[in-house]
């Protein structure tokens, strides 16, 4: 079984080392793409989680919340019988009405370990080894963030600014976001994961997305360690966007608003790549002329789940990234038609993930 473990420096193997920032099933989703190209994936995840079972761990120990963390594991662990078994377990919740009831025996699993190792980092080293995960999953931040925002159309005033607190808050809000802050405990500010950062200087590619835009995604730039890492890395640069907007977050963003969005939160981020499936996208000059805004390219292609088009397809997804490296193989829309049974392998691996 492969040890997860830190890497260090720019690899000069051949092989491509891999790091995508995000949480939840956006996350699942580009983990389970990666992992068609590539075993040296890094998964950098949030941690601003404060509902389900994530919350009540984090209200009750003041832990890191472990849902994201544990479903990044999931989406990278091994295929050998006792990897999937312990996957399996990790998943599973409680049920009844008792204090356990909605836990995931994961996140009660981490939040144990936690206290037993005190290290966030080493605690997920640990983890890893038993869902026999090739690669590795790090926190952003090794203490829990929370994030906040300012929201307008709350009011009879349309224009009227509100401030909302906590990740399900800002997620479920029927406002409309305009920016997110993050703080740390006792309201400092929000510091980066070590290990994290220097994931992301050693890669050689970074993937941005899909996912919650406000909550999962942008909260990456929010950390000045890592903000500063992704504009000083050699790595190529690629957002991955959304297929739908999201009730609540970016109900009514066109794609090229969720650039701008992106643009206004971390101004001097280069972008090399923006991925994007291409019906989801109504003009789709409007999009890659945003995208060549922020120096990028707009790759455009089938790259949702036939039937299900709130899904990405992984296989589609992963020849989409290889298209944004350049490198060689079959275009995004033959690999979704012709690989398409070997997605729907993973869609079971998908759950709630709080």
């Amino acid at each position: 079984m492969p040890s997860a473990g830190p890497t260090t420096g720019r690899s000069g193997s051949g092989h491509l080392r891999a790091v995508a920032l995000g949480g939840g099933h956006g996350l699942h989703a580009t983990l389970t793409a990666l992992r068609l190209i590539t075993d040296d994936v890094t998964a950098v995840v949030t941690v601003a989680d404060d509902g389900g079972s994530s919350g009540r761990l984090r209200r009750e120990l003041g832990l890191l919340p472990p849902g994201d963390l544990r479903k990044a594991m999931a989406a990278l662990a091994g295929t050998d019988e006792s990897s999937q078994l312990w996957t399996s377990l990790f998943r599973h919740r409680f049920g009844g009405t008792g204090a356990l009831a909605g836990h995931a025996v994961g996140n009660l699993v981490l939040a144990g370990l936690l206290e037993q190792l005190g290290d966030p980092v080493a605690v997920l080293d640990e983890a890893c080894k038993l869902l026999g995960v090739r690669g590795r999953v790090l926190p952003m931040s090794v203490q829990p963030l929370q994030i906040e925002a300012d929201v307008i159309g709350l009011d009879e005033d349309a224009a009227q600014v509100r401030r909302i607190r906590g990740q399900v808050a800002v997620a479920t809000t029927p406002g409309r976001v305009q920016r997110i802050r993050l703080r740390g405990p006792g309201g400092e500010r929000a510091r980066g994961c070590a290990q994290a950062v220097d994931a992301v200087l050693g890669a050689d590619v970074v993937l941005l997305g899909p996912g919650s835009w406000f909550t999962s995604v942008l909260p990456h730039l929010l950390v000045p360690e890592l903000r500063e890492a992704l504009e000083a890395t050699a790595a190529k640069r690629v957002v991955v966007l959304n297929l739908v907007p999201q009730p609540g977050e970016t109900e009514g963003f066109s794609p090229e608003h969720h650039l701008d969005v992106l643009w206004q939160h971390a101004p001097d981020l280069k972008i090399d790549a923006i991925i994007a499936d291409v019906d989801s996208v109504p003009v789709p000059d409007r999009l890659r002329r945003a995208a060549a805004a922020l120096g990028a390219a707009a790759l455009l292609s089938p790259i949702a789940e036939r039937g299900e088009p709130e899904r990405h397809d992984p296989v589609a997804l992963a020849a989409s990234l290889r298209h944004a490296l350049g490198g060689p193989g079959e275009s995004a829309g033959q690999a979704s038609s012709t690989t398409l049974h070997r997605s729907s392998q993973h869609r079971g691996g998908e759950e709630s993930w709080r």
